[in-house]
């Protein structure tokens, strides 16, 4: 799927792994005038027991996706407590059009690559640990943002090393999701999601 927001170009590729029908992936991503959110949340297993963790903490931060990183993630966490869950991993993204900035934050193997418009990469290395209802600490990282700056978040499904040069160079998001399509194989062992995003300036 592909959706040009305001300022945003977005692409996404889903898919559950193999002998699953449900993914225990979710996502959510949000413009407003003053910025773009995107979250990714992977419940720990696959299946539907992994999707309804994720789509816990997605739903939380659906109602919280304009607070601070660190307060997102303590309430998704907390929805996680005492629940019938098994936990799940989260990477948060927050670009700020005013101040020109763009801010992560990762729980667990949630990785987020940003590539300028030069093509330099720049890879943000996943926190261990996972969301479970159990405190933890954050570490938010905040950047300058740049024009044309792409930025890749996707769960342990991805296989890094399929990402090559020619991911990267793809001129839309609909083409480089489109070329992440035909490189994969017809069942995947894991649940799998990417999203592609472009700030347009």
């Amino acid at each position: 799927m592909i959706e040009k927001r305001d300022r945003m170009e977005v692409a996404t590729f889903q898919k559950p792994k193999k002998g699953n029908y449900h993914s225990g992936d979710s996502f959510f991503y949000h413009e407003t005038e003053d910025g773009f959110f995107c979250a990714l949340s992977d419940g720990l297993g696959s299946g539907e027991i992994a999707k309804k963790s994720a789509d816990a903490v997605i739903e939380v931060i659906k109602h919280h996706h304009d607070e601070p990183l660190e307060q997102i993630i303590e309430k998704a966490n907390h929805v996680l407590f005492g629940q019938e869950l098994r936990g799940c991993v989260l990477g948060l993204l927050k670009i700020n059009y005013h101040e020109n900035t763009f801010s992560y934050a990762l729980v667990g193997n949630i990785s987020v690559f940003m590539v300028n418009a030069e093509g330099k990469k720049q890879r943000n290395i996943p926190v261990p640990g996972y969301l479970s209802g159990v405190d933890a600490p954050v570490h938010v990282h905040t950047k300058p943002l740049e024009p044309g700056a792409l930025f890749f978040m996707f769960s342990d499904g991805v296989n890094e090393q399929q990402l090559t040069k020619e991911f990267y160079n793809q001129n839309s998001m609909d083409l480089t999701v489109e070329w992440f399509n035909l490189q994969q194989d017809e069942y995947m062992e894991d649940d799998t999601t990417l999203i592609a995003m472009k700030y347009l300036g």
